[in-house]
């Protein structure tokens, strides 16, 4: 199956329990598809945010880490104390073995998360905000996670904000003082080679105090 196929095929996911095992097959093949078909920098856009807001002794959640690619971009600007959670088994044993993670987590995003009340001093999400996997209330519980004046870092596709329901969550999570807008990227191409045509944004918050 080429790349492409791939993406459609994991699109095309009918529930959680299939995007999951999808996923876990995708594993070993996730990282070349997404560098040679794609072109994906999401990963280094949102970490470059992040590094400019957050200390690197944080412990940062990486909400969707995948195969660890995030974890590579925050590493590479000094981050040590990096917690990864997924959906998919087969992604997180992929992230693993780029030794940048300190724990691991099976976790659903849009469901309630075992971790306890501001259990993080920031949450970085690259490319799991989107149709078919996390929902726009995954953020309520990411700023439940989060300390009070931690930061809240997440790739957004620029349709989506206005289409799929998340301007209403952003815009209501400020507007109940739950958090504070501190930057917004330029939109910006994450897949350059694959998708021309897809538009993201990277967005930061800071959690109120």
């Amino acid at each position: 199956m080429k790349a492409r196929d791939r993406v459609r095929w994991i699109w095309s996911s009918k529930d959680t329990a299939e995007l999951r095992a999808r996923y876990d097959k995708w594993a070993s093949d996730y990282d070349a598809d997404l560098d040679e078909a794609f072109g994906w920098i999401g990963p280094e856009k949102a970490a470059e945010v992040l590094a400019d807001l957050v200390p690197t002794e944080a412990k940062v959640l990486d909400a969707g880490a995948g195969t660890g690619l995030v974890g590579l971009a925050l590493a590479s600007h000094g981050y040590k104390n990096l917690i990864a959670a997924d959906i998919s088994e087969g992604m997180l044993n992929r992230a693993r073995k780029k030794k940048v993670y300190r724990e691991f987590y099976r976790v659903v995003l849009g469901e309630p998360l075992a971790f306890k009340t501001d259990s993080f001093d920031a949450v970085i999400s690259v490319g799991v905000l989107t149709e078919g996997h996390a929902p726009p209330s995954a953020l309520v519980e990411l700023v439940r996670l989060t300390k009070p004046g931690g930061c809240i870092v997440f790739t957004l596709r620029t349709d989506l904000y206005e289409t799929g329901g998340f301007k209403e969550i952003q815009e209501g999570l400020v507007h109940r003082n739950r958090w504070t807008l501190v930057a917004t990227s330029d939109p910006f191409r994450p897949l350059p080679k694959g998708e021309p045509g897809v538009f993201h944004h990277v967005w930061a918050y800071r959690v109120a105090g």
